[in-house]
């Protein structure tokens, strides 16, 4: 199959991958086709000129006409575009078709060649600077990345714990406190919850970067900027530490979930909201919501996990049993064969020692709150 380009129109194509490879060039045709082979996942799309004839069984897609029409279709449809054009050509081709990078792809250059593959846009977010040290790595060529916390080999606050999936609570800081850690600033880190391996580098934490015990303590210090790790709301009085912060929601809430059958998903999720207001939690740090085999099923619980994307793991009533509980109920113990629901499915996913509320009875919902430990 070929695409047809043509003025006006954009490009009808299906993306098979989580990348586009684009070549238009006899040579860059070849590097496309070995990138391809070695890569294991990428859609090639390639000049109908340099046919070869096994396209079809190979999934690659050929055009006709300028590749700068085909690039808005592949913007819209791939997480990531390799291009083997000149560096300068993509700049002008691309350039109308950026909107933000926390929704741009990542594209990657790399020359006729092959000598060089160049980070070029959305390096971090949009994950060009890792696809850039794979392609290098595959095809024997030079990493180019010019992002300035991966030149110095320090934090690159726009990623900082996207691996464990933490998640910011706002955007609007980003750019300034990474100014702060690249200007090798008093950068303050705060981690109250979450995964500990976030500096991956072999060597120590620069300098300029501090870790405090709080909040209070980092205030105190009066840093440039600050880093805070947190599933909890702060306090008034802690605010101050975000006028050049930002605050990081690490995945550790645990949500033990009981219902009657047939509970509708808003009442559940009323019940959430409301007991994480009263807990003073963020919900963004909810990792996941377990209850016992017999719910596996409960529409209300499925729509909630799929609505927030959290994880969803249930129990055996022997596995329950193993948990010993403040208040276990031989009610319950006779209907499902588990002294008690959601204590112990909370408890044995997160690992906690205590619950931040041991049982929560609300209407149709019976709810406990946990916190993976953080030591």
């Amino acid at each position: 199959m070929t695409l047809l380009l043509e003025e006006g129109k954009n490009a009808e194509i299906k993306a098979n991958s989580t990348y586009a490879i684009v070549a238009i060039t006899k040579h860059g045709v070849e590097l496309a086709r070995k990138l391809h082979s070695v890569l294991q996942t990428g859609d090639v799309y390639y000049m109908s000129k340099f046919e070869k004839g096994d396209e079809e069984n190979a999934g690659i897609k050929m055009f006709d006409g300028s590749v700068r029409l085909l690039l808005p279709s592949l913007f819209q449809n791939y997480k990531g575009i390799i291009l083997i054009i000149s560096l300068g050509a993509v700049v002008r081709m691309i350039a109308p078709l950026l909107k933000d990078k926390k929704t741009d792809p990542g594209v990657v250059v790399i020359d006729d060649k092959g000598e060089h593959a160049i980070s070029v846009l959305s390096g971090h977010l949009g994950g060009a600077n890792e696809l850039t040290r794979e392609i290098a790595e595959l095809i024997g060529a030079k990493p180019v990345i010019t992002t300035a916390s991966d030149v110095q080999k320090t934090i690159p606050v726009d990623l900082f714990g996207k691996r464990f999936g933490w998640v910011w609570e706002s955007a609007d800081k980003l750019t300034p406190v990474s100014a702060s850690v690249v200007n090798e600033e008093h950068v303050a880190v705060v981690q109250e919850s979450g995964e500990k391996g976030w500096w991956t580098y072999d060597r120590p934490l620069p300098d300029n970067i501090k870790t405090y015990l709080g909040i209070k303590h980092a205030l105190e210090a009066k840093p440039s900027a600050a880093l805070i790790v947190t599933h909890r709301n702060l306090q008034p009085q802690e605010e101050a530490i975000l006028e050049n912060g930002v605050l990081y929601r690490p995945k550790v809430i645990v949500l033990g979930i009981g219902c009657n059958r047939g509970t509708k998903s808003s009442e559940i999720e009323s019940v959430i909201e409301n007991t994480l207001t009263e807990l003073n939690f963020s919900i963004k740090s909810v990792k996941a919501i377990c209850t016992i085999d017999l719910k596996k099923d409960e529409e209300g619980l499925l729509e909630i996990v799929k609505k927030f994307g959290w994880e969803f793991h249930w129990y055996l009533p022997e596995e329950l049993n193993t948990i010993p509980l403040q208040q276990p109920s031989e009610t319950v113990f006779k209907f499902t064969g588990a002294y008690g629901v959601s204590e112990p499915a909370a408890m044995l996913y997160s690992g906690a020692k205590k619950l931040e509320i041991v049982k929560k009875k609300s209407g149709n919902v019976t709810i406990s709150v946990a916190v993976i430990p953080f030591e």
